[in-house]
């Protein structure tokens, strides 16, 4: 099953990969809140969801189909507890951060080419219809931005030491997202933590649809010819299961957190005019413009 949010922070259910439209099953849920602070039905749906499934399906089936370029596609997740990010996920991208990081800081930082977590502000998310605004002093200060295409999870029931054998039973679904970067000395959290520095989308496929997470391919095209990113999950150095198991070892996962699974190779310099097409096979695509 697909799930977006779109309009009013409404639920709909995608058909036909996007083709058939999206349908309203808002009217399923036992508590509908529109106000994106509270949030507390998605938080509960993201719980609950196996529940609730059989009664989506069946509201989905009913119709009517709205047309998907008659509504506004919001972010498909909404007002998460955490968003926790992953540094150094595959091999080939630790490689090209060795070159990036001389060019940009003029020297190597070490121990941030090992694999780990961190955290970035929930509030730097944004939808597959928002821009991607660039901070003006960035700019000025003639930083480099970059794009970073990633396979994006969504927590499901969540939990505190969970194991690995059982991780991917704790997770709703996953979506395409893309972690926009700072390059500079500072911290990750703060560098990417800027609003509209974590565009998610286009909808939310749930794990049992969306397949082998370790067979996901991920594209991302730059100006409609510049093909930047392009690589496989397979190449994964820590696997989506391990990722959860570890980040639920030092903090407890909560329905509806969001995990970003690192960075493939490939990452670049954005600016302002640019568009950015980013997808990753059976989960969706979304182009995203770049201002200031």
């Amino acid at each position: 099953m697909k799930l977006a949010l779109f309009g009013e922070n409404r639920l709909g259910v995608v058909t036909d990969d996007g083709a058939g439209g999206l349908v309203d099953v808002t009217a399923v849920l036992p508590a509908h809140d529109p106000d994106p602070v509270t949030a507390g039905w998605w938080r509960a749906l993201c719980r609950d969801f196996h529940a609730l499934r059989a009664q989506l399906e069946a509201a989905a089936k009913a119709g009517p189909a709205l047309p998907l370029d008659g509504v506004r596609l919001r972010a498909p997740v909404l007002n998460p507890s955490k968003i926790i990010a992953c540094a150094c996920n595959y091999r080939d991208h630790v490689t090209e951060m060795h070159d990036v990081q001389q060019r940009t800081l003029g020297h190597v930082e070490s121990w941030m080419m090992d694999f780990d977590v961190f955290l970035k502000a929930p509030s730097s998310i944004s939808g597959p219809a928002d821009d991607i605004v660039l901070p003006a002093e960035v700019v000025a200060a003639g930083q480099e931005i970059h794009h970073e295409s990633e396979l994006v999870i969504v927590i499901g029931s969540g939990g505190r030491d969970i194991p690995e054998d059982t991780a991917l039973d704790h997770v709703l679904g996953y979506t395409v997202g893309l972690d926009i970067t700072v390059r500079s000395a500072a911290d990750r959290s703060r560098r990417k933590s800027y609003d509209t520095f974590s565009p998610i989308g286009p909808w939310v496929t749930t794990a049992d649809e969306a397949g082998d997470p370790a067979d996901f391919q991920i594209d991302l095209v730059r100006n409609g010819d510049d093909h930047r990113q392009h690589v496989n999950t397979r190449d994964f150095i820590t696997p989506v299961a391990a990722i959860v198991s570890y980040a639920s070892r030092m903090m407890t996962l909560l329905p509806g957190d969001v995990v970003f699974t690192g960075a493939p190779p490939g990452v670049g310099p954005i600016q302002a005019g640019d568009s950015l097409e980013t997808r990753i096979s059976r989960l969706g695509a979304m182009t995203l413009r770049v201002a200031r």
